[in-house]
């Protein structure tokens, strides 16, 4: 653990580095293939929309039978009903003293009346004890209306909030394109496992995209701080800057997603392999997608398009000339690192020629900086510089004042 922390702070600190932005393209590529899985499970595979959104009728009885022998005995009272198309019938149970049947749409007069007493026959009631409610097709897709329309306004005010809070719309635009990759990346898993998309589903969904943004946001709340007065600097550029601050967020990014995935795979385990159906099985699977794509998004995704977006700016693009015309004349000179004079700012900086390194009163060590303007130049730290008193020109040939002895003086 210690190691880890130390390599967040030498992280932090740039001592070690990896360089997120200038490998971005393989960030792409791989995002690239996920999206079109994704979008290939969509439309070839589709999603398995619930009851809720296509409509149907659910049945509910009391027993105190488990799942696993309660399945199919229901299954085969439901083929003997005598009600056709009841092949894709989901059963399951809630709890341990309720099963529940999901059909296609049925019959209030004919086919339902059928259904109740086929069921209450394999759980051991009478037919009218069993509760059903009857979910038309028009009602779901009313819920898929509204749920589209929450969530273009979701992230139409996202969008506003993060160009309002950091006064920059290639900000909000990077933020919203991550926001996207996310939300098609787990629907596209919701296609491809088969999973049924429920109106708790769509929590999970609006769930991790809040999850997706508050990552996004910290890391570019990083890279507003490393950027400022990056235009007055010659040693780095956009790209440079913002490439540190994912360095420094790295380890926070990786635990605080570590921290929030354990929880969400435990429920995702349980919902799947304990219950078997049920709102805890959809709502967990959106987040374990989410959450790991939402911090892979905010440091491989958004920053990187973010740099990209501004180096493409004018005055971003001269900018990097100068940085890169600066590094190239100091490769020339032999690579030699700038030293900076007197604590002086990057732009302020001297270039460091061959020269010699001396030793100066107080154990400090002066830097020959060669010859500017015929005057031999080296940089001493202030602290071991020696005071120099000026000295007037010809003050050293003119004739001194000297004091008379006292026996000697007019009284």
């Amino acid at each position: 653990m210690s190691k880890f922390s130390d390599l967040g702070h030498r992280l932090y600190t740039g001592e070690v580095s990896y360089d997120f932005i200038g490998h971005r393209r393989r960030w792409y590529i791989l995002s690239g293939i996920l999206l079109t899985v994704s979008i290939l499970a969509l439309l070839l595979r589709g999603l398995t929309l619930g009851i809720e959104f296509e409509g149907g009728a659910d049945f509910q009885a009391p027993t105190t039978v488990s799942a696993s022998s309660m399945q199919q005995p229901v299954r085969d009272a439901l083929e003997r009903s005598g009600v056709p198309n009841l092949a894709e019938a989901t059963v399951n149970t809630i709890g341990d003293n309720q099963v529940r049947v999901q059909t296609r749409t049925l019959d209030s007069t004919t086919e339902v009346p059928l259904v109740r007493t086929a069921i209450g026959q394999a759980v051991g009631i009478p037919g009218d004890q069993v509760n059903y409610s009857l979910i038309g097709a028009s009602w779901g897709g009313q819920i898929t209306e509204r749920a589209l329309i929450a969530l273009i306004v979701f992230l139409v005010l996202v969008t506003l909030v993060i160009w309002i809070y950091f006064r920059d719309a290639k900000m909000s635009l990077a933020a919203l394109v991550a926001l996207l990759h996310d939300l098609v990346l787990t629907v596209g898993i919701y296609a491809l496992v088969g999973f049924t998309v429920t109106p708790a589903t769509l929590i999970g969904v609006l769930t991790i995209l809040g999850y997706s943004l508050y990552d996004t946001v910290v890391v570019f709340d990083k890279v507003r701080e490393n950027v400022r007065g990056v235009r007055t600097s010659t040693s780095k550029t956009y790209s440079d800057a913002a490439n540190l601050a994912v360095n420094q967020v790295l380890v926070r990014s990786i635990n605080t997603t570590i921290i929030g995935v354990l929880p969400v795979a435990a429920l995702l385990f349980a919902g799947t392999f304990i219950l078997g159906e049920g709102p805890l099985k959809d709502l967990s699977l959106a987040l374990f997608v989410g959450m790991v794509s939402g911090a892979y998004s905010s440091i491989f995704i958004a920053t990187p398009l973010l740099a990209q977006l501004k180096e493409r700016e004018p005055d971003m693009r001269r900018h990097r000339a100068r940085v890169q015309n600066r590094r190239d004349k100091a490769e020339a000179r032999g690579g030699a690192a700038p030293v900076a004079v007197d604590g002086a700012d990057d732009e302020d900086r001297l270039p460091e020629p061959d020269g010699l390194v001396g030793s100066v009163p107080g154990g400090s060590t002066a830097v020959s900086l060669g010859d500017l303007g015929g005057t031999r130049v080296t940089a001493v730290p202030t602290s071991a510089r020696p005071v120099v008193r000026p000295v007037v020109d010809g003050a050293g040939r003119r004739p001194q004042p000297r004091n008379a002895p006292r026996s000697q003086r007019k009284k």
